[in-house]
Protein backbone atom coordinates (compact mmCIF):
# COMPACT_ATOMS: atom_id res chain seq x y z
CA UNK A 1 0.00 0.00 0.00
CA UNK A 2 1.52 3.32 -0.72
CA UNK A 3 -0.67 6.30 0.65
CA UNK A 4 -1.59 9.09 -1.48
CA UNK A 5 -0.03 11.44 0.55
CA UNK A 6 3.30 10.30 0.08
CA UNK A 7 4.30 11.82 -3.41
CA UNK A 8 8.18 11.44 -3.04
CA UNK A 9 8.82 8.18 -2.87
CA UNK A 10 11.73 6.67 -4.06
CA UNK A 11 11.90 3.07 -6.16
CA UNK A 12 14.75 1.87 -3.86
CA UNK A 13 12.26 2.04 -0.87
CA UNK A 14 9.83 -0.23 -2.56
CA UNK A 15 12.67 -2.44 -2.31
CA UNK A 16 13.46 -1.78 1.41
CA UNK A 17 9.87 -2.63 1.92
CA UNK A 18 10.17 -6.30 0.15
CA UNK A 19 13.37 -7.21 1.50
CA UNK A 20 12.32 -8.00 5.26
CA UNK A 21 10.28 -10.69 3.99
CA UNK A 22 12.28 -12.10 1.34
CA UNK A 23 13.99 -13.33 4.57
CA UNK A 24 11.52 -13.61 6.73
CA UNK A 25 8.34 -15.09 4.70
CA UNK A 26 6.32 -15.35 7.72
CA UNK A 27 5.93 -11.30 8.12
CA UNK A 28 2.54 -10.61 7.66
CA UNK A 29 2.97 -6.54 7.85
CA UNK A 30 6.21 -4.23 7.18
CA UNK A 31 6.11 -0.53 7.70
CA UNK A 32 8.69 1.96 6.68
CA UNK A 33 9.81 4.36 8.80
CA UNK A 34 12.08 7.33 8.90
CA UNK A 35 13.92 9.47 11.38
CA UNK A 36 12.46 12.22 12.50
CA UNK A 37 14.86 15.57 12.53
CA UNK A 38 13.35 18.13 14.34
CA UNK A 39 11.04 19.00 17.03
CA UNK A 40 8.75 20.85 15.08
CA UNK A 41 8.04 17.47 13.21
CA UNK A 42 8.06 15.69 16.72
CA UNK A 43 5.19 17.90 17.40
CA UNK A 44 2.99 17.83 14.08
CA UNK A 45 -0.02 15.73 14.23
CA UNK A 46 -0.31 14.65 11.06
CA UNK A 47 3.12 12.89 11.59
CA UNK A 48 2.21 9.56 12.96
CA UNK A 49 5.48 8.79 15.44
CA UNK A 50 6.22 4.91 16.23
CA UNK A 51 8.09 3.37 18.94
CA UNK A 52 9.78 0.19 18.13
CA UNK A 53 10.75 -2.40 20.21
CA UNK A 54 14.78 -3.69 20.13
CA UNK A 55 13.94 -6.11 17.03
CA UNK A 56 12.37 -3.86 15.13
CA UNK A 57 8.65 -4.70 15.54
CA UNK A 58 6.24 -1.56 16.52
CA UNK A 59 4.89 -1.17 19.66
CA UNK A 60 2.67 1.94 19.53
CA UNK A 61 1.51 4.66 17.07
CA UNK A 62 0.72 7.81 18.46
CA UNK A 63 0.07 11.13 16.48
CA UNK A 64 1.38 13.13 19.98
CA UNK A 65 5.27 13.19 20.46
CA UNK A 66 6.36 9.99 21.80
CA UNK A 67 8.39 8.64 23.43
CA UNK A 68 8.16 11.65 25.95
CA UNK A 69 10.74 14.24 26.34
CA UNK A 70 9.10 15.42 29.60
CA UNK A 71 11.23 13.15 32.10
CA UNK A 72 14.21 12.40 30.10
CA UNK A 73 16.56 15.21 28.02
CA UNK A 74 18.74 13.20 26.22
CA UNK A 75 18.60 11.76 23.03
CA UNK A 76 15.41 9.92 22.21
CA UNK A 77 14.69 7.82 19.17
CA UNK A 78 11.77 9.75 17.50
CA UNK A 79 10.29 7.81 14.50
CA UNK A 80 7.73 8.72 11.96
CA UNK A 81 5.53 5.60 10.20
CA UNK A 82 5.30 6.63 6.01
CA UNK A 83 2.54 5.41 4.18
CA UNK A 84 4.36 2.48 2.39
CA UNK A 85 2.85 -0.41 3.76
CA UNK A 86 3.51 -4.19 3.11
CA UNK A 87 0.48 -6.34 3.83
CA UNK A 88 0.07 -10.26 3.78
CA UNK A 89 -3.58 -11.12 2.33
CA UNK A 90 -3.90 -12.88 5.69
CA UNK A 91 -3.13 -9.97 7.40
CA UNK A 92 -5.87 -7.45 5.16
CA UNK A 93 -8.55 -10.31 5.26
CA UNK A 94 -7.77 -10.17 9.35
CA UNK A 95 -8.15 -6.93 9.43
CA UNK A 96 -11.47 -6.27 8.41
CA UNK A 97 -12.81 -9.09 10.63
CA UNK A 98 -11.33 -7.35 13.09
CA UNK A 99 -13.50 -4.63 15.61
CA UNK A 100 -11.97 -1.03 15.76
CA UNK A 101 -10.03 -1.23 19.08
CA UNK A 102 -9.85 1.73 21.52
CA UNK A 103 -6.49 2.46 20.77
CA UNK A 104 -7.09 2.74 17.14
CA UNK A 105 -9.46 5.05 17.69
CA UNK A 106 -8.04 7.35 20.54
CA UNK A 107 -5.10 8.05 18.13
CA UNK A 108 -6.79 7.93 14.70
CA UNK A 109 -4.33 5.45 13.34
CA UNK A 110 -5.72 2.64 12.34
CA UNK A 111 -2.32 -0.01 12.70
CA UNK A 112 -3.05 0.32 16.08
CA UNK A 113 -5.52 -2.14 15.70
CA UNK A 114 -3.16 -4.57 14.29
CA UNK A 115 -1.25 -4.22 17.43
CA UNK A 116 -3.98 -4.54 20.12
CA UNK A 117 -5.18 -7.83 18.40
CA UNK A 118 -1.26 -9.35 19.02
CA UNK A 119 -0.37 -8.84 15.11
CA UNK A 120 3.06 -7.97 14.71
CA UNK A 121 4.86 -4.89 12.69
CA UNK A 122 7.96 -5.27 11.34
CA UNK A 123 9.33 -1.46 11.08
CA UNK A 124 11.86 -0.75 8.42
CA UNK A 125 14.48 2.49 8.48
CA UNK A 126 14.72 4.12 5.52
CA UNK A 127 17.31 7.16 4.88
CA UNK A 128 14.93 8.39 2.11
CA UNK A 129 13.69 11.59 2.95
CA UNK A 130 9.85 12.30 1.71
CA UNK A 131 7.22 14.64 2.78
CA UNK A 132 4.07 14.14 2.92
CA UNK A 133 1.09 16.52 1.62
CA UNK A 134 -1.02 16.58 4.87
CA UNK A 135 -2.66 20.21 4.81
CA UNK A 136 -1.96 22.62 1.28
CA UNK A 137 1.06 24.59 3.12
CA UNK A 138 2.65 20.53 2.62
CA UNK A 139 1.61 20.87 -1.22
CA UNK A 140 3.99 24.13 -1.34
CA UNK A 141 6.77 22.98 0.15
CA UNK A 142 6.44 19.25 -1.95
CA UNK A 143 5.77 20.39 -5.07
CA UNK A 144 9.17 22.28 -6.13
CA UNK A 145 10.86 19.16 -4.49
CA UNK A 146 9.11 17.11 -7.03
CA UNK A 147 10.11 19.64 -9.97
CA UNK A 148 13.40 18.99 -8.80
CA UNK A 149 13.20 15.26 -8.85
CA UNK A 150 14.64 13.59 -11.51
CA UNK A 151 11.97 10.87 -12.12
CA UNK A 152 9.47 13.39 -11.84
CA UNK A 153 10.81 14.50 -15.32
CA UNK A 154 9.91 11.24 -16.45
CA UNK A 155 6.13 11.55 -16.25
CA UNK A 156 6.00 15.44 -17.52
CA UNK A 157 5.05 15.84 -21.41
Amino acid sequence: MIQGDEPMLSPQMIDELVYPVQNDPGLQIINLMTKIDSLEEFKNANAVKAVIDQYGFALYFSREPIPSKKKYSGDIPMWKQLGLILFSRKALLDYIQMTPTPLEIIESVDMNRFLEHGIKIKMVPTDHRIFGVDVPEDLQAVEPLLLKDPLTEKYLP
